[in-house]
């Protein structure tokens, strides 16, 4: 899958990329320790996981057939990361007593719902419309997938305000407002659930 946004261009983490992924990720930081892996562990095991151990994750989901998410590159250079998967493969969502008790909430297990989790842009990158990208990108690479519905669960930033970036790794409401998503509910005061229907 190859799309360009302007100067973004959008392609599935596989295992010839990894070291864009490795790029994007960085050294330092939640990115360099979590490596995308924090709604794929439960906590004990995420507790008991090393960043190198979650590395070795990420670098072994991109391996499969079904790649974990998708890079984002801006002339060329690796810029960004979405995660993207069916939502089961996501435990802890599952667990997740507040978006279970969402109105309208699919079985947790419904394999045609995909799940949108988390967003990385590099310093340097950041407001040149990376991330609104990415989601375009993750829609198309779900619904090309056989996703019936994709979800996301961001974070709402008042008009305005300024938030760190590693308090946004969910993305914003705003971005996923523009790309169609529609709130149907929350799971605390400034995290919408957002949906949008691909079949």
């Amino acid at each position: 899958m190859a799309r360009t946004d302007g100067v973004v261009h959008i392609e599935p983490l596989t295992a010839e990329r990894w070291d864009d992924a490795v790029a994007v990720f960085g050294t330092r930081g939640d990115a360099a320790t979590c490596w995308c892996q924090f709604f794929r562990l439960g906590g004990p095991q995420w507790r008991a996981s090393s960043a190198e151990e979650k590395r070795g994750s990420l670098r072994e989901q991109a391996a499969r057939s079904l790649p974990p998410g998708l890079l984002a590159y801006v002339d060329g250079k690796p810029a960004g990361w979405v995660a993207v998967a069916p939502r089961p493969e996501y435990p802890r969502l599952a667990r997740s007593r507040t978006l279970v008790s969402v109105a309208g909430i699919r079985a947790m297990a419904d394999e045609s719902v995909w799940s949108v989790t988390c967003f990385v842009v590099r310093v340097g990158f950041r407001r040149r419309g990376v991330a609104a990208a990415l989601l375009q990108g993750a829609i198309e690479f779900a619904r090309d997938h056989g996703a019936a519905l994709l979800e996301g669960y961001p974070v709402e930033v008042a008009s305005g305000a300024r938030r760190a970036s590693s308090d946004l790794y969910h993305g914003t409401a705003s971005t996923f407002a523009a790309a169609g998503f529609r709130e149907v509910g929350r799971t605390s005061a400034a995290r919408p659930v957002m949906r949008l229907e691909l079949a």
